[in-house]
Formats: C-alpha cells, sequence, structure tokens
C-alpha cells in the first residue's frame, strides 16, 4: 500500500476516530471474554478541558486500549458529575446577570434553569475527550443526577438512616457565605497569607483601670464574645482568675476562664471566646456552659444582634470596628502577621465558622474497613508511597463524621420529610406519608415538609464504580460482569473526597447486592488497582490555574500538535504519582511559543511516518539479503523481543511513561537511525525477505505503540500493507515476546560503540565522511567472535563507518588513533600522524573521570538507608553503573 507524501495530524485523527467509532469498537457488552473495566472520574458539567484531564484520560485510554490488544472486553464508563456546589453559582450568576434572583423564582424555576445549563454545558468535556482520542463506550455515558442515578442515591441514604448511620445535629461547620452552603474540611482551602493582630483591652469589672489584653484577627466578631480565657499558669493572668471582665463597646459581662487549651506564647497570651464563629471556641463554651451569640448571617453580613456595623459584609465591618474601638481608646495596637486563612474550594470566599443543623454519616467503622482493604492490599496503590497520606486520613485520630447536607437546589434532595419534631426518612413523599400517618392517622401531605437542603456531590459520586451498571435496580447482570473494576485512575488531591469513599461503599453494600458466594470469590473491592496521578504545575512548580494564567489552552495544543503529540508530551513527564513540570506554551501576541514536549512528540509522529515512507519508496527484487542488512535484521528483531518484555514488565508495574519512552527509544534511535540506515540498499534495490522482515517488526512495533499514540499508529498500520474489512491496529493482537539472544543485542551494541567512534572522529578532525578509513581491532577471543565469524558484522561497519577495511591485528599498527571496542582496543588508522602522547593523556582524564564516578556510586551503595528505603530498580541501576565502570576502568588501564 503506497505512503502519502505527509502527515496530517488533523485529518488523520477525525477520519480514524469517525472509522472506530463506525466499527463500534469502543462499545463493551457482557460476554464470555475477560472484563477489563475502568470508570471514569466524572468531570463537573462546569467543565472544559484542561492540563489535568488530559493526563488523567490519556492513562485511562492507554491501559483500555492494552487490555483491548490483550483481547479483553474491554470497558471504559463515561459520565459527568452534577458538581452542586460548582453547577449552581455558575447558574446563580448566568441568572444574576439577568436581573434574575434565585430566591425570587423559587426551587422548581430555579431547577429548570440548572438543567439547560446541563443540557448546554455538560457534555463538551466529554466531546473534547474525544479530540484526544479517548476510546469510552459513549453509549454508557452516565450523568450523577439522571433519573435512575438519582434513585440510587435516594434508596441508599435510606438504607444508611435505617441501619442507624446517619443522624441529623447541629454541629459547627464550614461556611460559605457566597453560596451559602456548609463545606466539609476537605472542601477547604488553607492559604497563607497576611494579616493582622488587633490587640484590644478589656476592663476588669468593677475597676477603672485594671485591663486585660487580648489579640485577635477578628475584631468584627467582638460583639459574640461571652468569655476570655488565660492559661491557667500563666502569671500575667492570675489576678484575673474567678472574676470577670467587660467586653468593649456592648459592654457585655463576661468570665475570665483559666483553661490549658490556651498557649500562652501567642499573642498576648489571652483570648475572647466567641462560641458562635470559631470551632475551638465552640468547643469551650460546651465545656463552660457558655451563651452561643450568632451575630453573623448566612450571606457574611452582621445581623441586629452584632448591634454594630449592622447590614456590612464581614470585611467592611472590621474596618468599622476598628474605627469605634480606636474612638472608645480601646484598641491597643495593630500587629502584622502570616497566618492560614481557609477558603472556599469553590468560590475562594473566606469559610465562616458556623452552628447549624446538617445530616451527618457515621465514619468510625466505615473508615477503619476502607483503610483495611488498602493496607492489606485487597485495593492496590500505584505508586505504592500514597498509602502513607490515604492512612494518615483514615486513622482513627484524624476520622470525621461525614457532614453530607448541604443548603443547595442543584443535586440529590434529602429524602426526609418533617411533622414538627419528627422526621421521616424514605424513597418517596408518598412512603413518608404511610409511615407518618402510624403514628398520627388522617396527616395529609400539607402536613409534612420535605428537607430543603440537598446531598453532598460526593454522597452519588461514590456509588459510582456500581451505580453506573445499576448495581442498586433489580438485574444484577452487568454488575456481576463488570464489579469489581479493574483501575482507577485519579489525582491524589479527591484520595480521601472520592477514592476512599468509593471503597468505604463497596465494602458496605457489595455482599448485599451481589451475594456472599459472589463477594468471596471476586471481592468487595470496586477496583483492584488505583493509578495516582500528580498535580500538572509549570516550569516554576506552580499548579496550572485559570486564574495565575500558567495553564495552556488544551484545545490549542491539541490543534497545534496533535492529539498523539499531546499524549506524548504529557506522558513523557508523568511518573505515577509525582508532579507533572510542563512546560507551558506562553502567550506572545496572538503566538503561542511551542511547548517542547508536545513538539517532541510531533516530531516522533513525522519520524514514524516519514520511516513508513522510506520502506514503502525502496524497490524490493527477489535475492540474497546483503550481509549488513541480514545482520541488522537479527539485531532488530532481538532488540524488540527484548522491548517487548521491559515494556510488559514496566506496564504490570503501571510504569506508563517508561514504557512510552522505551517504545520511543526503540522506534527512533534502533529502528530508525540504525535498522533503516543499515538496510538501506546503495542501488535503491531492497532484498524481498529484508522488506517483509522490515515490514513485519515495524509492524509489531506499531502495535506496541498503539495505545500511547493511538492515530498515528493506525493510519501506518494500514499503510504497512492491504488490510481487509476489520484488520484495525485497535483490535490486533498485543504481540508476544519471542526467544532472542542476549548476546546478539551485546555484540551488536560493540558493533554500534565503533561506528559511533568513528563518526565522532571524522567529526572532531573535521576527515570527509567520503574519504575511507582502515579500522584495526587487537586480536582476541571476544574479537575473533564479533569479526571473524560474521560477515555481516564487516559489511555493517564498512557501510555505517564508511570504512575502506576492517581487520584484526596482533600489534599495534603505525597511526593507529586507539579506543575501546567494549574490552578489546582498537585503532582507527589515519591519513596523518598521531600524538599517541595526546591521546594517552585524554585516556589519562577519562580514567580518571570514571575513577570520580565510581567513588560515588560506591559511595551511595554503601549508604545502608539508601539501599534499604530506594526502589529495587533504583539500586539495581546503581549497581549496574558501578560493573560497567569497573570494567571500563580496567579496559583503560589495560590500554594504558
Amino acid at each position: 500500500m503506497s505512503a502519502k507524501a505527509t502527515y496530517d495530524s488533523r485529518q488523520v485523527e477525525k477520519k480514524w476516530y469517525a472509522h472506530w467509532m463506525e466499527h463500534d469498537y469502543f462499545r463493551s457488552v457482557p460476554d464470555e471474554r475477560e472484563p477489563y473495566t475502568i470508570v471514569i472520574p466524572p468531570p463537573n458539567v462546569t467543565g472544559v478541558l484542561h492540563m489535568g484531564h488530559m493526563l488523567n484520560n490519556t492513562i485511562q485510554d492507554i491501559l483500555i486500549r492494552k487490555a483491548r490488544l490483550d483481547g479483553k472486553n474491554a470497558c471504559w464508563v463515561p459520565g459527568t458529575d452534577h458538581a452542586s456546589i460548582a453547577t449552581e453559582a455558575k447558574v446563580v450568576r448566568k441568572l444574576r446577570e439577568q436581573g434574575i434572583k434565585k430566591s425570587d423564582i423559587g426551587r422548581e424555576e430555579f431547577l429548570k434553569h440548572a438543567f439547560e445549563w446541563k443540557e448546554e454545558y455538560g457534555g463538551i468535556i466529554l466531546q473534547q475527550l474525544q479530540l484526544l482520542g479517548a476510546s469510552c463506550d459513549w453509549s454508557r455515558t452516565r450523568f450523577t443526577m439522571e433519573p435512575k442515578m438519582y434513585a440510587t442515591v435516594i434508596k441508599v441514604f435510606v438504607m444508611l438512616y435505617k441501619r442507624g448511620k446517619l443522624y441529623r445535629a447541629q454541629r459547627m461547620t464550614n461556611w460559605d457565605p457566597e453560596a451559602q452552603t456548609v463545606l466539609s474540611n476537605e472542601e477547604v482551602i488553607h492559604t497563607e497569607e497576611n494579616g493582622n493582630l488587633y490587640h484590644v483591652r478589656y476592663r476588669m469589672e468593677g475597676t477603672d483601670d485594671t485591663y486585660l489584653t487580648i489579640a485577635t484577627s477578628r475584631p468584627e466578631t467582638i460583639m459574640a464574645d461571652t468569655a476570655v480565657a488565660v492559661h491557667p499558669d500563666d502569671e500575667r493572668y492570675m489576678k484575673f482568675h474567678g472574676r470577670k471582665v467587660v467586653v468593649p463597646l456592648v459592654n457585655r459581662v463576661v468570665p475570665v476562664i483559666p483553661d490549658d487549651y490556651v498557649d500562652a506564647e501567642f499573642g498576648t497570651g489571652a483570648l475572647k471566646i466567641t462560641p458562635a464563629h470559631d470551632p475551638n471556641d465552640y468547643a469551650l463554651g460546651e465545656k463552660y456552659g457558655l451563651e452561643v451569640i450568632d451575630t453573623i448571617t448566612a450571606d457574611g453580613k452582621m445581623n441586629e444582634l452584632a448591634q454594630f456595623a449592622v447590614g456590612l459584609s464581614r470585611e467592611d465591618a472590621r474596618v468599622e470596628i476598628i474605627k469605634l474601638l480606636k474612638e472608645s481608646g480601646d484598641l491597643i495596637k495593630i500587629e502584622q502577621y502570616r497566618t492560614k486563612i481557609g477558603r472556599s474550594e469553590r468560590t475562594n470566599a473566606v469559610v465562616e465558622p458556623r452552628l447549624t443543623l446538617q445530616w451527618f454519616m457515621k465514619m468510625d467503622e466505615t473508615a477503619a474497613t476502607a483503610l483495611e482493604a488498602v493496607e492489606s492490599g485487597e485495593v492496590k496503590f500505584h505508586p505504592d508511597s500514597m498509602v502513607n497520606m490515604y492512612r494518615s486520613w483514615l486513622q482513627e485520630d484524624n476520622v470525621r463524621d461525614w457532614c453530607i447536607s448541604r443548603q443547595l437546589w442543584w443535586g440529590h434532595r434529602i429524602p426526609a420529610w418533617y411533622h414538627g419534631d419528627e422526621v421521616y426518612v424514605a424513597e418517596t413523599a408518598e412512603e413518608a406519608l404511610e409511615d407518618a400517618r402510624h403514628h398520627h392517622p388522617g396527616l395529609t401531605m400539607d402536613d409534612l415538609q420535605q428537607d430543603d437542603d440537598v446531598l453532598d456531590t460526593w454522597f452519588s459520586s461514590w456509588l459510582w464504580p456500581m451505580s453506573v451498571f445499576d448495581g442498586f435496580g433489580e438485574d444484577k447482570t452487568e454488575l456481576k460482569y463488570y464489579y469489581p473494576t479493574n483501575d482507577l485512575v485519579t489525582g491524589w488531591d479527591i484520595m480521601f473526597f472520592w477514592v476512599a469513599r468509593m471503597i468505604m461503599a463497596g465494602y458496605e453494600f457489595s455482599e448485599e447486592l451481589l451475594g456472599k458466594e459472589f463477594v468471596e470469590e471476586h471481592g468487595r473491592q470496586p477496583f483492584r488497582d488505583v493509578y495516582f496521578t500528580g498535580m500538572v504545575r509549570d516550569e516554576k512548580r506552580r499548579k496550572m490555574s485559570k486564574s495565575l494564567g500558567n495553564s495552556p489552552d488544551a484545545l490549542e495544543l491539541l490543534a497545534t500538535y496533535g492529539a498523539d503529540g499531546v499524549r506524548f508530551g504529557m506522558l513523557s513527564s508523568a511518573a505515577a504519582g509525582n508532579d507533572i513540570i510542563f512546560d507551558a506554551p506562553i502567550a506572545d501576541g496572538e503566538v503561542l511559543n511551542e511547548s517542547q514536549l508536545c513538539e517532541q512528540g510531533r516530531k516522533f509522529c513525522n519520524k514514524i511516518f516519514n520511516a513508513n515512507r522510506l520502506i514503502q519508496g525502496f524497490s524490493v527484487v527477489d535475492r540474497t539479503p546483503e550481509p549488513a542488512a541480514e545482520l541488522a535484521t537479527r539485531w532488530i528483531e532481538a532488540r524488540l523481543n527484548a522491548t517487548i518484555t521491559e515494556v510488559d514488565r514496566l506496564m504490570v508495574e503501571y510504569r506508563l511513561s517508561e514504557a512510552m519512552v522505551t517504545l520511543y527509544r526503540l522506534i527512533w534511535s534502533d529502528f530508525c537511525s540504525w535498522y533503516l540506515e543499515a538496510i538501506k540498499p546503495s542501488d535503491g534495490t531492497l532484498s524481498r525477505t529484508t522488506y517483509d522482515a522490515a515490514i513485519g517488526v515495524f509492524e509489531r512495533m506499531m502495535t506496541l505503540l498503539h495505545p500511547f499514540l493511538p492515530f498515528v499508529t493506525e493510519e501506518v498500520w494500514h499503510q504497512l500493507r492491504d488490510r481487509k474489512a476489520g484488520e484495525d491496529c485497535i483490535v490486533s493482537r498485543w504481540p508476544e515476546a519471542r526467544t532472542y539472544d542476549p548476546q546478539m543485542l551485546h555484540d551488536f551494541g560493540r558493533l554500534q560503540e565503533a561506528v559511533s567512534h568513528v563518526r565522532d572522529v571524522r567529526n572532531q578532525r573535521g576527515i570527509s565522511h567520503g574519504e575511507a578509513l582502515t579500522l584495526s581491532v587487537k586480536r582476541s577471543p571476544q574479537s575473533e567472535q564479533l569479526l571473524g565469524a560474521d560477515a555481516g558484522a564487516v559489511a555493517f561497519l564498512k557501510k555505517a563507518g564508511v570504512l575502506g577495511s576492517v581487520d584484526l591485528v596482533d600489534a599495534a599498527p603505525a597511526n593507529g588513533l586507539p579506543f575501546l571496542l567494549g574490552n578489546d582496543t582498537a585503532y582507527l588508522i589515519l591519513n596523518e600522524e598521531v600524538d599517541l602522547a595526546a591521546e594517552r593523556a585524554k585516556t589519562e582524564e577519562e580514567l580518571n573521570r570514571l575513577r570520580g564516578f565510581l567513588k560515588g556510586v560506591e559511595k551511595k551503595l554503601s549508604n545502608e538507608r539508601f539501599v534499604a528505603n530506594a526502589p529495587a530498580e533504583v539500586v539495581e541501576l546503581e549497581r549496574k553503573k558501578q560493573a560497567d565502570a569497573r570494567a571500563k576502568i580496567a579496559s583503560l588501564e589495560k590500554m594504558l
């Protein structure tokens, strides 16, 4: 099949993606094959494709395409998350721009607008993933608020409530005053910022000139103070024990409480206690029975109980209160300091600690089970170092009950109905009413009020591996086939949000859904392996974000470098768990500077395409292969099979970046730079045997590379030979490693060293590549084997090194420039006098360098901590460096 002249990534990507979709290659239905399942981390319906999505979904696509090539029934389930807070904020903002207030239109009308938003924007990111080459089963696309998924979430809430795992209570919570909803601890981002400590004096009751000075960062909450606390051993405040002080401005008399909680070294060593607006103060308030005075509204403004600055925002109120404290003479000084401020992950608003009535899920037993699942190895983390982070989240001391309610309208509405102080939890209003009538006959629906709150977004997505297969419905066929899923690919930043909670759900519900016999055979875990990606960061190690302006436009990258180029660029620097330093394009007017990583990927695609053109351009004849071509073919077959063995190992170990780089070196260097040059005929004609071998090797390479760069490999696969219908690279079979001779690789490596040295000498000395030189090698058993037994070796050296002759010698020839060939000494005979003293000096310099290098390696290997804690492959690499350095030193000493 003739090759096209140029590689057009846009045309190729469009053509082959349509072809794959037309042939239903991504579609999966249960059959007799072994299933391989991935469920996508559902992106928000508010989202657009960004660098994190590109990396995460590239990795998922590699795994799913590899499984498909292995003959498994590969099922990759796509979908989106309703993202309560983020989506509601978007809709509220859009309505505000139209002059519409959420509160003016009511819940039902607002939800209509929210669903319109979802329909308009919800599928955008999934459509964009297709441009990346994602081979999801698009017929299975799910949405966390579609009817079946909604029903599942409600059913699970009722199940947990009946088991006594859910309860409603008033607790001090994190409050987002912009979104006006509670947040979990994990939804609060703590950033270090500049702040002020305001030193304010509180007069001792019954005195005119005795004061106690507190330091606070929030003077706007002074009006809610109900005590002052000091450390019981702080001598400065002993006289205040058992006394009371007067709160400035509001003149409230409050007690002074000695308590070990106080840090005597911070600020003035005296704390104002405001139970309504600080979680620690709330705990002290409960301990001492203090009054709780809430002076801040849900939208972050001062209410009537504040008495001062009423109606002002917290920020404006702070300015006003400072002014009043100065006027009253109670503000002593202002001190600058660095502090951590909690901000909402979604709105960036400063979080307000607030006492609210919420629904909670008990987490003690559930968290312990989820921790055991990972520590026992039933769920494996890659890299395994992530287990430490997971353990820190789920250790008993760190576990808190999960606040699952949110004060929003967009989401799964809590299935709880109230009649006075009584609560009735049921899947439907009719069931709730029926339950209520057992206690109060004659009640009507008008007598019940459903909870206004919705459930935390994660309360639906924690069920994702089961709910996408309708696991809570009547028909369990799909769940029994696809569950447990195989691999989860996600960022470590949602390890607790999502990964841990999915594990909890798996162990909570799987036996109930699938039966004891099934889970004993297959397991309860929702997935067997978790591959954690790192954060994508710029060259300054900053997380890429729109606000910093350091994130390249993902779609622009795809248009510029092609999907394969971007996939290569993302993955080539993406070791599991490690942050990815991505060389982001920098805007320069209307032009984007090239990203080095993606550009490298684009060039690799062109290299592959042009290599195929070169092969296809040869005239093929029936004759005996040239000796150099025959040798090179045996070598490339061995290199290919050694690489398959290596890539198989790396894939099993989830070292995908290394696997791709290994294939890159095989194709770019070994195949294109060495093999094709070795077989290239001087007369333009190639033996059919060599041609067929080249096609066969390249074809297997395309299959190996297909999961990583699917488009260019499919294109070249079809250009290599004529294909029947259905003979596509995507559904070919992953090559199996055949036996090969390691000695062949070693010997050819020595020939490559000789050629490289000859080329270097020519370049250094300005010797024309057309000028024939002689290569002489000191006779030894090794050199006899290398050059005496195989005519192809000599032919290869002459062809690749442009040598007139290659021979074995017993003594050093005149004008021979010596160099090492393995452990043998070789001489390149130059048509000029060689300064042996200068060459000896160069050799001694290299010898000293190697001795220093060896010393450093041996120092590292003598470090017991390094040997014990470093990954096995790293230690093995150091040992190989040690052995290689010792061998080279011995050879150089012999040569001297």
